[in-house]
């Protein structure tokens, strides 16, 4: 939820400022952006490894006898054919196929689920899910309840391996995860992430996140990292960020996210969504990327030549390239590779080019 001029804060507020990191307000709650910088961060996080406190996002559990079924109508997500202890990347569609949320849905049991939203559409979700079930399904918002952190980086596997040492963790897959007890604290720790590195998000009790963070803090090339370069992170491997590259006005198609689409009915907007499968998109999510350091940023118009195709939605300097890169929605018949761009605010242009994911 949006707590417009009423922040939340993490368990770990405390900890951020002790660490001297920029808090800035980020979909109503206060976050670092950073620590020793954002390029330090980011680069950290490509080298060796980082933790990130994402206690903002949001949780609900899922329960009940038709809870497989009731979802399957929510998410574009074919949650029937899901196996136990696996999670799955998918949609809330409203009725024109426009995203309410990306999500990212776990399955316990077949009557257990955990759905994680983004912050911002935390009771957007709630709300749309609640009147979008069946009585024999419960929905409860664990969110102001759980904590959230983020373990990313090349030698991510090697610091869990220290910091739980019950668990093979060359055992946990891709988009799996495992249910454990870590000094008597229930622990969620599933092999996902948003920075395209080797990593694990983990959740637990939120009295009892400030234990973990010092645990994980403890183990030698663990830093951590903020916002910033949790955003330039996810930007190089071409990740989309929900309120800049999805919108409830923008289909998985346009988004570039049509192979997340594994079936072809009975979710909700999926006779919408059939209809932009069969037609030629009108407009198309692409990368760019620019031709010095300098980026383009959310809401900079897109010209080839003179005319205006369309707009940046998500723009920054990449620490790896180093050079500017983004992601925009265009005209679907210059969303070709190689093609020349201009990217501006009407004050300043930069010349960039279409390209493919990721960047790095």
């Amino acid at each position: 939820m949006n707590n417009i001029g009423n922040p939340k804060k993490t368990s770990l507020y405390n900890q951020h400022l002790k660490l001297s990191g920029k808090i800035i307000d980020f979909s109503g709650w206060l976050l670092p952006v950073q620590y020793k910088g954002i390029i330090v961060e980011h680069l950290h996080t490509r080298e060796k490894n980082s933790i990130f406190d994402i206690s903002h996002m949001g949780e609900f559990l899922i329960e009940g006898k038709n809870a497989e079924s009731d979802l399957s109508i929510i998410l574009t997500t074919d949650v029937t054919n899901m196996k136990t202890g696996t999670c799955r990347y998918g949609f809330i569609l409203n009725e024109n196929a426009g995203i309410i949320d990306d999500t990212i849905l776990y399955k316990f049991t077949p009557t257990r689920f955990m759905l994680v939203v983004n912050a911002s559409r935390t009771r957007i979700d709630y709300n749309w899910i609640i009147d979008n079930i069946s009585n024999e399904t419960t929905v409860t918002d664990i969110s102001d309840k759980t904590a959230k952190i983020d373990l990313q980086g090349p030698l991510s596997r090697q610091t869990a391996s220290i910091c739980f040492a019950n668990i093979n963790f060359n055992q946990l897959k891709h988009f799996y995860f495992t249910e454990i007890k870590w000094k008597g604290i229930p622990l969620t720790i599933s092999m996902t992430g948003y920075t395209g590195e080797t990593g694990y998000e983990l959740f637990l009790p939120e009295d009892a996140a400030l234990e973990l963070w010092e645990s994980l803090l403890s183990i030698g090339d663990v830093e951590p990292a903020g916002l910033g370069a949790r955003d330039s992170l996810r930007l190089e491997k071409g990740y989309s960020l929900y309120g800049h590259d999805l919108t409830d006005k923008i289909n998985p198609y346009e988004a570039g996210l049509g192979r997340f689409i594994k079936r072809e009915s009975g979710f909700i907007g999926a006779a919408a969504l059939n209809t932009f499968r069969e037609k030629k998109q009108n407009r198309l999510l692409v990368p760019f990327i620019c031709e010095g350091r300098r980026s383009a940023r959310d809401g900079f118009t897109i010209m080839n030549a003179d005319k205006a195709i369309g707009r940046v939605t998500s723009g920054s300097f990449s620490p790896s390239l180093k050079r500017g890169i983004g992601l925009g929605m265009i005209e679907y018949e210059f969303a070709v590779e190689g093609k020349e761009l201009i990217c501006t605010d009407g004050k300043i242009k930069i010349n960039a080019t279409v390209t493919e994911l990721p960047f790095v």
